[in-house]
């Protein structure tokens, strides 16, 4: 870790998904820097299902920001594909509304087409209509058919300011390799890539190297893994905002 004295060096910015106002104590205790809320879609499966939810009520929103000054992004997602239609995009718009009334700081969605291709139209009338609120592109993203184009398609979105991806739909075990590739070759992947989606300590130099600074974790702070069984835990998220902080400190050359 730096030691008072030397440079100091930004942080990367640790995200954490909640479900329960009873997940913010941990989160805020534990050092995340953001949380991200939804809801537990019935489909949902597997030890990083996050990227399976949906949309969570405006009064469950409302609870969780009123126990934390942290910033939260929501999940603007009414089905469990990963398309949308006319009807559900009216409906989006005025979730997104009544999250950030009642203290949302930005909203996360992601939408593609038919063709699994990026939606771009869907995507920008929905980013336009919510002018001004940051907003983190899902991990549709991992599902999408041309990776290359979904990239490019996603960087010309106004205000997107981060991209969760693991770089294949099956998570950073499989598309781990291909990410940190992309990160490293175009500056604009890294500035907005957050990874995660099964992400592993060991992962992480390798991630920063590339130069990425968002991250994301899911389950992996909760006692078991278990989404069911467990809240965010202070202890675990404190040992991932530790082992950032330092793989951050020892990508600089300062530790």
């Amino acid at each position: 870790m730096t030691q008072p004295g030397e440079p100091r060096v930004s942080a990367p910015l640790l995200e954490v998904a909640v479900l329960h106002p009873r997940d913010v104590p941990g989160a805020d205790e534990g050092g995340a820097d953001r949380l991200y809320c939804f809801a537990r879609a019935e489909s949902g499966h597997g030890p990083e299902d996050d990227d399976a939810g949906l949309s969570p009520e405006p009064g469950l929103v409302s609870s969780l920001c009123k126990e934390t000054d942290l910033p939260v992004r929501v999940l603007l997602r009414l089905n469990d594909s990963h398309t949308t239609t006319g009807g559900e995009l009216t409906r989006l718009v005025g979730l997104a509304e009544s999250y950030l009334t009642v203290g949302a700081q930005g909203v996360v969605f992601g939408f593609l087409d038919g063709d699994l291709l990026v939606d771009e139209e869907v995507c920008r009338h929905l980013a336009e209509r919510l002018d001004g609120v940051p907003w983190t592109f899902s991990r549709a993203l991992d599902a999408s058919l041309e990776a290359d184009r979904a990239w490019r398609q996603v960087l010309g979105l106004p205000g997107v300011d981060a991209v969760h991806s693991a770089g294949s739909p099956r998570g950073l075990d499989a598309g781990f390799d291909d990410l940190v590739d992309r990160a490293a070759g175009d500056p604009g992947v890294a500035r907005l890539l957050m990874a995660g989606g099964g992400l592993r300590a060991e992962q992480v130099p390798w991630l920063l190297r590339a130069g990425v600074r968002q991250f994301h974790v899911g389950s992996s702070v909760r006692p078991g893994g278990s989404w069911d069984k467990a809240y965010v835990d202070a202890g675990h998220v404190r040992s991932w905002r530790m082992l950032l902080d330092d793989a951050a400190a020892r990508a600089a050359g300062l530790a």
